[in-house]
């Protein structure tokens, strides 16, 4: 059952935590191979990176969980748009384990929601979705929370990746988040259909690198 009530700012940014044990720090969105295939190489270039990244897989991702938080979308036909807009292979296994880790965190925080739709291995957008209708949240701030931890899981990979200063990332976060803004709102209006292919191939390469650091 939906909750009525309106969704605190606390409990979104509980959601947009890095430090949700959602299994998010073992995944670097691409980061680590194109670290190593030399396309990220300082601030500059991974700011142009995350640019990328937000517009593209995190708008997707957020449309998609939007269109569950409010009930635009059922989560069965949402794991079918997910996996029609998620062309590698490689990405839609990332995005089903992250799924996987958000779900079981949110049959704890919300025991008393329906949880059975998101069946056992759904997409992260599926489910961030199914927990923004548990937790009341509207479908833009829902959307926010996507695109913004879409953005942070990439930053924070590439800062440790190339030892880049702390301060440094945090100044491009700053700079993407009124882009970060305009994508939520634009997600919330309906299903987006883009892919990336540089990041479609980043994944797919990912799974042939010796001894990677992150799984994807």
């Amino acid at each position: 059952m939906r909750n009525e009530g309106a969704t605190g700012l606390a409990t979104l940014l509980a959601l947009a935590d890095s430090r949700l044990p959602i299994g998010g720090h073992v995944h670097s969105g691409g980061v680590e191979e194109a670290v190593s295939s030399g396309l990220l190489r300082d601030n500059a270039s991974v700011e142009l990176y995350l640019r990328r990244r937000i517009s593209t897989a995190g708008l997707v991702t957020a449309s998609l969980a939007a269109a569950v938080c409010g009930a635009a979308l059922t989560p069965e036909r949402a794991e079918l748009e997910a996996d029609a807009r998620t062309p590698s292979p490689a990405a839609r296994t990332a995005s089903r384990a992250q799924g996987r880790g958000l779900l079981r965190l949110a049959k704890q925080l919300w025991p008393h929601h329906d949880w059975a739709a998101a069946g056992p291995r759904p997409h992260l957008s599926t489910v961030f979705g199914m927990v923004g209708a548990a937790s009341g949240a509207s479908t833009e701030q829902l959307a926010g929370v996507v695109v913004y931890t879409t953005l942070t899981g990439a930053a924070t990979a590439a800062q440790r990746l190339l030892a880049l200063d702390p301060a440094a990332i945090a100044a491009s976060t700053l700079r993407l988040a009124p882009l970060c803004d305009r994508i939520a709102a634009e997600a919330a209006t309906g299903l987006a259909a883009l892919s990336d292919p540089l990041q479609d191939a980043l994944a797919e390469r990912h799974l042939h690198r010796d001894m990677p650091l992150f799984a994807s």
